[in-house]
């Protein structure tokens, strides 16, 4: 108080000085002329990591402003501003007595006014209370009334940050820092002189000069104030002709917008009590680059279509670069729904997840024999997305490609729910339909997660197995949760980054990533998520209402687009590649399993490299369908032929050999230089062999029969049958799925063969039988 009556001496003595306190008392200032506005005045203001506003959005009174204080504000602004506008601000008590008396004397000789003789101050009383403006003398009277109890109130100081904050921009833009960021796209500390000059003279008519609308105009008046620079000897002439070479454009404010659904993601969460700027973990320039791929692919998308992307820094777990849609303004595709966030069904992304805890279960090493063959779990009956089968695969080359069977064969081993509850636990939650209890479907995408927490699981592999939730704001905890163990999520990273060869060299100078994709039943949602050594990416593409986007699936649509998106990135090797102290390379043996050095030389059948853990060398999972294991017996009569002790006419004491072989279910596809030198063995006439093809047999195709077109024809048709098949029938052609039949077997298989070499057709039952032909194909000359 003793301050207020200091400044009220100074502006007139007592008599005047009793009368301003009065009016004060009676007219106090306006909400807007405190330092502090409150709640609903100042703009909501999302900002990138370096402060680059994201998206804003009004005040309750219509204006977009950001708050900044005066250190945040260019001198050259500052200088521009004061010896443009008001030179003599820091003595005057908020009214310039000089200036008044030149503009009494022109409103004298002319009759109306010609000049208003303003101060800074009388400006901020014009911005802060809307009933001082006008050009009459009373309005005039009013603004320096209003002007001497601002000064009363308030320091020079923040009378200058009330006009920096709320001098109009044009439209709903208030303030230089928000004018700067929306026409200038820089903060107002980094202005040049150019710009200081533009700045300061938009407010002396916004609508007019605003640079996105009337370019030439703004010019004008920007080097009107350049003029005034150098007449007055604040810049130097060389200066200001620089000054004048720089263009005035602005683009479309809206263009400006960049992370909107994260923006807006935020402003839904944001409490009232909070303050209206916002910092996110957002990468300016990196989103910018993001949203730049993303638009490239617009123009091929199918209509309705969109997009989301997810660039996570994986050591501190902030979201870098965030894309809800492909693109904000296209209300076709949905734009304004957020995909980050929405929960879809993941496909085939969560096997990597599954191999890494069987590793850590013990039940794997990274060249494990799988089954990758038509098999019946409990009335699941899983297929290959390219309806293939390759018969015995390892756990790198199921995972690479994706394989359905063997990942459905390893979860069932390992257990649905444990495999649902550690992926919980770590934050990524696959929601199940009510009621519904996990099962063998979740590893093909029986459940819905979304966007936001797969990624967060995948920076386990470049993390040490921990897994994280992501952060989009600098305020929010870092929750880190151990998902797998660091020499799992080394082996599982080495097979989708380098094919999970140990003898393979590290490519240390080249981009490094481990991806994995995922495509939803009937093409609705396709994935991507790539990891390197700083980030992981993640993207979704489908249609946001869930129908289906046909032809469009994980590796030809979302895949090319998250390598791009990772080229944008610069380089990503941060350290030279370590193997974990608990990962070795071991040489293991096919079919059982085992380390080389613990299997017998006759038993080694193919030799392997693999990945193993905590020097743990696992055998091939059990064999399903078989109650032995996979070390058999064969007995061997005198004359070196294989014979059962069960048989008439067998030798004397036949020798009991054991020997190595195959699972059942693999057999069709197992060549005899292939199998046990045992197995190889002739039978003696006498004795009957037990094959896996007994009881079961194709009819209508011989064995190495030649079959060629019907006159006039391109192709060769075919009727065939399986009889003997017991608990299912599937007919396989070169590997691939043709077709399937109920439990008996009975029904035919009608093939149309146009293509010309050589095939092996083979029928297979539930129980690993299997009946197989090969044949060839021969298509006439063009003529």
């Amino acid at each position: 108080m003793k301050r207020h009556w200091a400044k009220l001496a100074a502006i007139g003595g007592g008599t005047a000085a009793a009368l301003v306190l009065a009016l004060d008392l009676a007219f106090p200032l306006p909400r807007m002329a405190r330092p502090d506005p409150g709640p609903g005045q100042s703009t909501l203001v999302v900002l990138a990591a370096d402060g680059t506003p994201l998206r804003a959005w009004a005040s309750e009174d219509g204006a977009l402003r950001h708050p900044v204080t005066l250190a945040e504000v260019s001198p050259l602004y500052l200088q521009a501003l004061l010896n443009y506008e008001d030179r003599a601000f820091r003595w005057h008590p908020g009214v310039n007595p000089k200036a008044l008396a030149r503009a009494a004397w022109q409103w004298a000789r002319h009759g109306h006014i010609v000049s208003g003789g303003s101060t800074l101050t009388m400006q901020v009383a014009r911005i802060v209370d809307p009933g001082v403006q006008g050009k009459s003398v009373g309005a005039k009277l009013r603004q320096i009334l209003r002007a001497l109890q601002l000064e009363l109130h308030l320091s020079k100081d923040e009378i200058l940050t009330l006009y920096l904050n709320q001098a109009p921009m044009g439209g709903m833009i208030e303030g230089v820092e928000m004018a700067s960021r929306a026409y200038l796209g820089k903060p107002a500390k980094d202005l040049s002189h150019a710009e200081a000059a533009l700045l300061t003279a938009m407010p002396q008519s916004p609508s007019r000069l605003r640079p996105d609308r009337a370019a030439a105009r703004a010019q004008a008046a920007r080097d009107k104030v350049l003029d005034r620079m150098q007449t007055r000897g604040v810049w130097d002439a060389a200066t200001v002709k620089d000054a004048k070479l720089e263009r005035v454009f602005a683009p479309p404010l809206r263009a400006q917008w960049l992370a909107p659904l994260a923006a807006e993601r935020l402003r839904q969460q944001r409490r009232p009590d909070e303050d209206a700027l916002i910092r996110t973990t957002i990468d300016a320039g990196l989103q910018m680059r993001l949203e730049q791929v993303l638009a490239d692919r617009i123009g091929v998308l199918p209509v309705k279509v969109s997009i989301a992307a997810l660039i996570v820094e994986n050591e501190h777990a902030e979201i870098r670069a965030y894309a809800g849609s492909v693109d904000f303004g296209d209300a076709s595709r949905a734009a304004h729904v957020d995909m980050v966030r929405g929960l879809r069904s993941p496909g085939s992304t969560l096997k990597p997840f599954l191999y890494a805890m069987a590793l850590d279960q013990g039940l794997i090493h990274s060249e494990s024999l799988l089954i990758d063959a038509p098999q019946n779990f409990g009335g699941y009956a899983p297929g290959n997305f390219q309806a293939d089968f390759s018969g015995p695969v390892s756990v790198s080359e199921a995972l690479q490609r994706s394989l359905n069977v063997p990942a459905v064969d390893v979860l069932e081993r390992l257990g649905p729910a444990r495999f649902a509850a550690r992926l919980r636990t770590a934050g990524l939650r696959l929601r199940l339909p009510q009621d519904a209890q996990p099962n063998l479907s979740l590893i093909l995408g029986g459940g819905s997660t979304n966007l936001e927490e797969l990624v967060g699981a995948y920076t386990a592999f470049a993390r040490r197995g921990i897994a994280v939730r992501p952060r989009l704001r600098e305020s929010e905890p870092l929750v880190e949760t151990p998902l797998v163990s660091e020499g799992a999520a080394f082996i599982v990273r080495e097979i989708l980054e380098n094919g999970g060869r140990p003898g393979a060299p590290f490519r240390e100078s080249e981009q490094r990533i481990a991806w994995k994709t995922g495509t939803s039943f009937g093409f609705r949602d396709a994935w991507a998520v790539g990891v390197t050594d700083r980030y992981t990416i993640g993207i979704w593409m489908g249609r946001p209402d869930g129908t289906p986007n046909p032809g469009h699936f994980g590796a030809n649509s979302a895949a090319p687009l998250m390598k791009d998106i990772a080229a944008t990135l610069g380089p990503q090797q941060l350290a030279p590649r370590r193997v974990p102290a608990t990962v070795k390379a071991v040489p293991v043996c096919w079919p059982l399993g085992l380390a080389e050095n613990l299997t017998a030389p006759a038993e080694c059948l193919q030799h392997r490299l693999a990945w193993t853990l905590d020097g743990s060398t696992p055998p091939t999972l059990p064999d399903r369908l078989s109650g032995t294991g996979l070390i058999d017996v064969a007995w061997v009569d005198r004359q070196g032929r294989r014979t059962r002790p069960d048989c008439a006419a067998a030798s004397v004491e036949p020798e009991r050999v054991e020997f190595a072989r195959w699972p059942t279910l693999v057999q069709p596809w197992i060549e005899p230089d292939e199998r046990s030198p045992v197995e190889r063995l002739a039978w003696s006439g006498d004795c009957a062999p037990r094959t896996a093809t007994q009881g079961l047999r194709i009819v209508g195709l011989e064995p190495g029969s030649v079959l060629r077109p019907a006159p006039g024809h391109r192709q060769v048709e075919l009727a065939l049958q399986a009889v003997g098949a017991q608990q299912g029938l599937s007919w396989l052609l070169n590997g691939q799925a043709v077709g399937g039949v109920g439990a008996n077997g009975g029904g035919p298989l009608k093939l149309t063969l146009a293509r010309a070499g050589s095939q092996s057709l083979t029928a297979l039952d539930g129980r690993g039988r299997y009946a197989q032909v090969k044949f060839s194909v021969q298509m006439p000359s063009a003529p």
